[in-house]
């Protein structure tokens, strides 16, 4: 599966940007989404998840200010990200995990190495 991030920018801190990624190559609605960010000097780090139930999971240092959302109808997913702080300057790159999810499972993926596709990354700049 191919993954096509696109959104990124340059906005003043307290602002807000709106990431898309769109998958295409596979079945999209029964698989785990996730975003990550790589600030400048650092490790990759997680970011969200959403699960193929619309249920979301996020970091400690996005919570109540970043949002995942997907919509199965295009094969897209999305992070709204408000209140954008200098600190979330990074490279923001979308993922998707290979295997197929259980209907039933409400598991949360979170490492880097439980996802098979990577977007290409899109630069995400906050001034302050």
């Amino acid at each position: 599966v191919q993954l096509q991030a696109s959104g990124g920018g340059l906005v003043q801190a307290g602002g807000s940007l709106r990431l898309s990624c769109e998958a295409s190559g596979r079945t999209f609605s029964d698989k785990a989404l996730g975003w990550f960010r790589q600030p400048p000097g650092k490790e990759r780090e997680f970011v969200a998840t959403i699960n193929r139930n619309g249920n979301t999971y996020y970091a400690d240092s996005v919570k109540g200010r970043f949002t995942i959302s997907r919509d199965n109808n295009k094969n897209t997913m999305y992070l709204q990200m408000n209140s954008l702080k200098p600190e979330d300057t990074a490279v923001y790159y979308c993922s998707l995990r290979g295997t197929r999810m259980v209907l039933t499972s409400n598991y949360y993926y979170t490492n880097r190495d439980d996802y098979s596709s990577w977007g290409q990354g899109t630069q995400v700049t906050v001034s302050s």
